[in-house]
C-alpha cells in the first residue's frame, strides 16, 4: 500500500465533507433526500470495504449486519418506545455482537468457503425475520412513526423527518465513519490487515496473530454496517425484510468494486454512481437495467480497479 501524503489526504477528505455540507443548501428537495440516502448507504459500503478491500475477505452476508442494526434500532423504537440515541446504540451493539459470533464461526474457513458460509448465515437471518413476523412485520415490514423519530438535546427538539435534519444527520454519520476508516487504514492495525490480504502466511511468520486481526476486522466491519442500518431505520422510518435479503449483500460489493476497493472514498463514489445511473435511466425507459448493465461493463473495461482505484493507479498515487 502506497504511503499517501498526509496533507493531501486530509485536505481531500475535508474538501469532500465540506462539499457535501454545502450541497445541503443548494440541492432541490428530491436530490437532497437522495443524497441523504446515498450517504447512509455509503457507510454500509465503507463497512464492507474494510473487510473486502483491506483484508481480502469476500463476504455475501453483510446484509445481516446491516439488518441487525436496522432491526436493532427499529424494533426497540417500535415495540419498546426507546429514544433515538438509545435505539441507535442498540442497533450498533446488535451488529457488533452478531459479527463477533459469525466471525468466530466463519473464520474457520477461507476463500470461497468463507463466502458461502457468510451467505448461509445471512439467509438464516433473513428467514428468522420472516418467521417472527409478529415482531418484525415480515414481508410488509414496520413503519416508525414521526413522533418516535425526534431527538431532544438541551431542550431543543430535532425531528429526523425534517429534510435538513435528516441530511445533516446522514452527513454526520458519514463524516464520523470516514474519519474512523481513514484512521484505521493508516494505523498499524490497518497495515497488518493489508499484509494479511497480500500474504497471510508471511504475516504469520512475522509474528502477527492473523485470526485475531481478521476477527477484529469482521467486528469493526459489522459494527459500521449496523450503524448504517440503524441510521437507515431512524432517518427513513422503515424496517423491512427486503433489506436483509442476499441482494442487499451483493449491493455493497458492487458499490465498492465500482468506486474502488481499498480506497477510503471509493464506497461513496460507487454508491453515488450506481444510484444516479439507475435513477436517471429509469426515467427514460422501463429497460433501464439493460442500460445500467452496459454502463457497468464499460466501467469495468476502462476502470478495472474501480473509479478511484484506477485514478490512483494511473495518475494520483497518493490517494488513500
Amino acid at each position: 500500500m502506497r504511503d499517501a501524503s498526509p496533507a493531501k489526504t486530509y485536505a481531500l477528505h475535508v474538501g469532500v465533507i465540506a462539499l457535501l455540507f454545502a450541497l445541503n443548501f443548494v440541492l432541490p428537495d428530491y436530490h437532497q433526500g437522495l443524497f441523504a440516502r446515498i450517504m447512509a448507504l455509503a457507510v454500509f459500503a465503507m463497512g464492507y470495504n474494510l473487510l473486502f478491500g483491506y483484508v481480502g475477505l469476500l463476504s455475501l452476508g453483510h446484509a445481516m449486519f446491516f439488518s441487525a442494526g436496522l432491526y436493532g434500532a427499529g424494533l426497540t423504537v417500535y415495540h419498546l418506545g426507546w429514544g433515538v440515541p438509545e435505539a441507535f446504540i442498540a442497533g450498533i451493539a446488535c451488529g457488533a455482537l452478531l459479527a463477533l459470533v459469525i466471525g468466530l464461526l466463519a473464520l474457520r474457513t477461507s476463500g470461497v468457503a468463507f463466502m458461502i458460509v457468510t451467505m448461509m448465515f445471512a439467509q438464516v437471518f433473513y428467514l428468522l425475520i420472516l418467521y417472527f413476523a409478529a415482531w418484525t412485520g415480515g414481508d410488509q415490514g414496520l413503519v416508525i412513526q414521526q413522533a418516535s423519530r425526534v431527538i431532544a438535546i438541551g431542550g431543543i427538539s430535532f425531528d429526523l423527518t425534517n429534510p435538513t435534519v435528516r441530511y445533516m444527520s446522514a452527513l454526520g454519520l458519514f463524516t464520523v465513519v470516514l474519519i474512523i476508516t481513514l484512521a484505521v487504514v493508516r494505523s498499524r492495525f490497518g497495515r497488518v490487515l493489508v499484509a494479511i490480504r497480500e500474504n497471510e502466511e508471511r504475516t504469520k511468520m512475522l509474528g502477527y496473530d492473523t485470526v485475531a486481526n481478521k476477527l477484529a476486522a469482521v467486528v469493526a466491519s459489522g459494527a459500521i454496517c449496523a450503524a448504517s442500518g440503524a441510521a437507515y431505520a431512524l432517518l427513513f422510518g422503515y424496517v423491512g425484510s427486503s433489506l436483509a435479503s442476499v441482494q442487499y449483500s451483493i449491493l455493497p460489493l458492487l458499490w465498492v468494486l465500482l468506486g474502488g476497493a481499498a480506497t477510503t472514498l471509493g464506497p461513496l463514489i460507487g454508491t453515488l454512481f450506481m444510484y444516479y445511473v439507475t435513477d436517471i435511466t429509469s426515467g427514460f425507459t422501463s429497460a433501464y437495467l439493460l442500460i445500467v448493465g452496459v454502463a457497468l461493463i464499460l466501467l469495468v473495461l476502462f476502470f478495472p480497479k474501480g473509479i478511484l482505484g484506477s485514478i490512483r493507479e494511473r495518475w494520483l498515487g497518493w490517494l488513500p
